[in-house]
């Protein structure tokens, strides 16, 4: 299974960005699919993730109605938008799948990708 996580980039405060994971090696429809993140100097720590059933969506409290999780199995894609970023945002972001929900330790990681909000 490989997890290619893409649309990191550099945006300024207030600025959106859209994140995408596409999956590949098998399907995944059935499994959480979410992100993390991890800040310079600090543990990795969840972000988003949504349930086999695209209803299912879930969020830490920091990210909680600027981000917003969605999913497409037909395409083997979640994708990420964020909106209204602050310089707190600035992380690598992963993302993930885990079979069995809530996200909390993922049976899959991609590789990363690097999202920079400067103030």
């Amino acid at each position: 299974v490989q997890l290619q996580a893409s649309g990191g980039g550099s945006v300024q405060a207030g600025g959106s960005l859209r994140l995408s994971c596409a999956t590949s090696g098998r399907t995944l429809s059935m499994y959480h699919m979410g992100w993390f993140r991890q800040a310079p100097g600090k543990e990795r720590e969840f972000v988003a993730a949504i349930g086999w059933s695209a209803g299912t969506a879930y969020y830490a409290g920091s990210v909680k109605g600027r981000f917003t999780i969605s999913r497409d199995n037909a395409k083997n894609t979640v994708d990420l938008q964020m909106n209204s970023l602050k310089p707190d945002d600035t992380a690598v972001y992963y993302c993930a799948a885990q079979l069995i929900g809530p996200m909390s330790r993922p049976d899959y990681w991609g590789q990363g990708t690097l999202v920079t909000v400067s103030s």
